[in-house]
């Protein structure tokens, strides 16, 4: 056990709490902590929209030997590499995180994921250099995915430790707030790029535009993620520690994985059925309506981002409930409506009229924004401050690689090995119930105080009020591992 184990962290009942113990958080430090954390997860996933989108494209410029299947295969194995190494990335940046601060780390994340995407569009053709151009590209990939594997993880944490204990749900709902709105210019930029111009032009030189836009963005994120602080929580545990945090994590890897396993599995338990979800709905089915149900391919794109940004306004206000209603009923609520509506949606989807495809979808997208809006608070409460960056970007992202980044292709291969049209609804109710027996599990920590951080609120009226009252502060016994 290392030496500096028996102040892990800030454990006091409330009468013992005195007024300066506190974190009393300055809000307009946290909407800069807030915009700049979901502007990184806005760059991260206006990339997945770009390469998405742009896969037939990209398949024709890369790999121009195949056939039409061939390509898309081929960048669509470019596109899975960049998921199986997110969990090194995660083993990188989150002990990082732990050890010099989340704002050092999420800083350089961001720089890593600008040059990553910058430079896919500078990598010259197949026609000119040849077997280098494919291998450029996995390259390029294999640096994006490092960088996104310490990019949730500390963008969560930080906004988790930033916010109050009354609305961190609400702040955290941001996050997938900026995930959608990038994700959605990705998709914009290309399709508009697509109507623009013609076959060629796009295939000579259209397709590098989305990936020039994405280098000035990252270096708005970068100057943003530049001028924050460090977090209130990550400094109450350096203070507590007299600033001995930077000897090292409060565990290695090994202590991770062995004394916190419990709130590692079920970390990797709600992220499976939060990323299902978000892969099935946002990346499986525009291949799924044009593939298995011949529908035209544009229609299904385009549903899919009108999906989208209806889910936009939906994640802020389920934030907001989540604050009020508590993390379990959300949650629960949301996988017990998939087991519920996974058939119906899936019958609805396949039944060819636009309108009630469109409903299919909607139906799913309010599920999956119960998700989105109510798990970036609930997972940065499952771990302790000092191991909070490690333990959520590892597990976060062992699950993201395993189960949500392989969700198109498993559950493609299913539909052609078994001929059922329904087998997406089946994955959807299996990772429900697990999502489900997870939350039963899992605490209520809605309005509580993170693990090991003092009460957070957002005045010094709230603060008064917060120690004038009796009820129970429910403070965590003593984590395991500790003297």
């Amino acid at each position: 056990m290392s030496k500096h184990h028996h102040h892990v962290g800030w454990f006091k009942r409330r009468h013992e709490v005195k007024p300066d113990d506190l974190t009393i958080v300055d809000n307009s430090l946290v909407k800069r902590a807030v915009g700049a954390a979901a502007l990184g997860n806005a760059m991260e996933w206006f990339d997945f929209g770009v390469y998405g989108y742009l896969a037939v494209t990209l398949g024709k410029v890369f790999f121009p030997d195949g056939d039409a299947a061939a390509q898309l295969i081929a960048t669509f194995a470019t596109f899975t590499v960049a998921f199986l190494v997110r969990p090194l990335g995660g083993m990188v940046f989150g002990p990082l995180g732990d050890k010099y601060g989340r704002q050092k780390v999420l800083a350089l994340t961001m720089i890593m994921m600008a040059l990553g995407t910058f430079s896919i569009g500078l990598i010259p053709s197949y026609e000119s250099i040849g077997i280098w151009a494919p291998a450029l590209l996995l390259l390029a990939r294999v640096v994006q995915g490092f960088s996104t594997g310490g990019e949730y993880g500390g963008a969560a944490t930080f906004i988790a430790e930033y916010a109050t204990d009354k609305t961190r749900g609400r702040m955290g709902s941001w996050l997938e707030f900026g995930t959608l709105a990038g994700y959605i210019a990705g998709a914009g930029t290309v399709t508009a790029l697509t109507a623009a111009l013609t076959q060629e032009q796009l295939l000579d030189w259209g397709w590098r535009v989305p990936f020039f836009i994405a280098g000035p963005l990252g270096l708005l994120g970068l100057y943003m993620r530049l001028k924050l602080e460090e977090t209130p929580a990550f400094k109450a545990h350096t203070e507590a520690n007299e600033g001995k945090a930077a000897d090292g994590p409060a565990h290695s890897l090994r202590e991770l994985f062995t004394l916190h396993r419990v709130a590692l599995l079920k970390c990797v338990g709600l992220v499976l059925v939060f990323n299902v979800t978000d892969y099935m709905l946002l990346t499986y089915m525009p291949s799924y309506l044009a593939v298995t149900m011949g529908y035209a391919e544009t229609k299904g794109l385009l549903l899919i981002l009108i999906v989208m940004v209806v889910m936009m306004p939906l994640n802020i206000l389920g934030g907001f409930f989540s604050d009020r209603l508590g993390r379990k009923p959300m949650i629960i609520g949301a996988c017990v409506a998939i087991l519920v509506l996974a058939i119906p949606c899936l019958k609805l989807i396949g039944s060819g009229h636009d309108w009630l495809i469109f409903l299919g979808l909607m139906l799913l997208g309010m599920a999956l924004a119960c998700f989105t809006s109510t798990m970036p608070s609930t997972l940065p409460a499952l771990f302790y401050t000092p191991i909070r960056y490690s333990a959520l970007s590892i597990a976060f992202n062992i699950s993201v690689s395993l189960f949500g980044g392989t969700t198109p292709l498993v559950t493609a291969w299913l539909v052609e090995k078994t001929g059922d049209p329904l087998v997406p609804a089946y994955y959807l109710m299996a990772a429900a119930v697990i999502g489900i027996l997870t939350m039963l599990t899992v605490r209520e920590t809605a309005g509580q105080p993170l693990r090991g951080s003092p009460p957070s609120v957002a005045s010094e009226e709230e603060a008064r009020e917060f120690l004038a009252s009796d009820a129970p502060l429910t403070v965590d016994k003593q984590p395991p591992g500790q003297a």
